[in-house]
């Protein structure tokens, strides 16, 4: 059999996204402005999502939704030990204590009997990371923070919206992948997508933060608060400051500046309109996959499910007997 050099997950980009980065270039608009709050309105559309704040980072957007919760020192986040070191270390950024909980023997999903006992009076937020794009079990997780609630003791403005521990999600995988038919990015209560150059859509850098509705949740407000944190504390961004009259602003915290820029959201612009192609073709690979594992030791993560549509960014298989040296070499070969 010949052996195959596949690479790892290069950025599939045309000559569209190209042209649009080039009339980026040549707008004279090259910071966060007109491109970047067009690509969060139809992601919002395309997650069903009331706002979507991007930036330059998936990182940056998970730190962002804890800093908005106010999550801080005394406080515990709940990981699962089978992650990205941004899921935890954003944890440490703020403040807070993470909880490792192990994962389910046959999933990447946090064993949930393990979660619940490990959720004490120190529990703000659970972050389930959809690993491979696979959405976790939803109904489960709402299942044990509802259980839990009595525990909780809202420390701010935001958590009292929610009176119970919040479900974040690390969906750095996941954009464009279903939970019952919903969008993730619709079913946790916040949610942070990543857009990094190996993902399935990518921005280059980038990530963005979303959450679901909420009657709790003034939405303009709570993407005021995303805006003032991602640059520097100022109460209006570059395109707000450009407009007549509006050139004051004020500084209010010392924040941070890891805002999205209108050559990355051009880049995301043209990957939308392609997003569905895109993954109709990761499913055809997938499926082809399938077929040819099907019945040797090779067993595959499940990418659709009764309840769960896979955006299928990673295809990650178990070899049933396989010894840690015998793995290495396969991987190695």
């Amino acid at each position: 059999m010949p052996n195959y050099n596949i690479p790892f997950s290069p950025p599939d980009i045309t000559e569209a996204e190209i042209a649009e980065v080039a009339d980026t270039l040549r707008s004279g608009w090259i910071t966060t402005g007109p491109k970047t709050k067009e690509l969060e309105r139809r992601l919002s559309q395309y997650t069903q999502t009331p706002k979507t704040v991007c930036l330059n980072s998936a990182t940056a957007a998970l730190e962002l939704i804890l800093r908005v919760l106010e999550v801080g020192p005394g406080d515990e986040v709940i990981v699962p030990a089978m992650t990205y070191t941004a899921s935890c270390s954003v944890i440490t950024h703020v403040g807070a204590t993470p909880v490792m909980v192990d994962i389910q023997a046959d999933t990447f999903e946090m064993d949930y009997d393990l979660l619940e006992q490990a959720i004490t009076e120190k529990t703000k937020v659970i972050i389930p990371v959809e690993l491979a794009g696979i959405v976790c079990n939803y109904d489960r997780l709402f299942q044990v923070v509802e259980k839990k609630r009595d525990l909780f003791t809202a420390s701010s403005k935001w958590q009292k919206a929610f009176n119970r521990i919040v479900i974040v999600s690390d969906s750095a995988h996941a954009l464009g992948s279903t939970y019952k038919g919903q969008p993730a990015g619709s079913i946790a209560d916040f949610t942070s997508f990543s857009f990094h150059a190996v993902k399935n859509f990518t921005t280059a850098e980038g990530g963005s933060a979303t959450w679901k509705a909420n009657p709790a949740i003034d939405d303009e407000e709570m993407y005021k608060e995303f805006q003032i944190l991602s640059l520097h504390g100022q109460t209006k961004d570059a395109l707000a400051k450009m407009q007549l009259g509006s050139w004051e602003y004020d500084i209010v915290t010392p924040a941070y500046k890891c805002n999205m820029t209108d050559i990355m959201a051009s880049l995301g612009l043209v990957q939308l309109d392609r997003y569905p192609s895109l993954l109709g073709r990761r499913k055809d690979i997938v499926d082809r996959y399938d077929r040819g594992f099907a019945g040797s030791r090779i067993h595959p993560l499940a990418h659709k499910t009764d309840t769960v549509e896979s955006s299928r960014h990673l295809y990650i298989t178990h070899v049933e007997g396989a010894s840690l040296e015998e793995r290495n070499l396969i991987i190695q070969e």
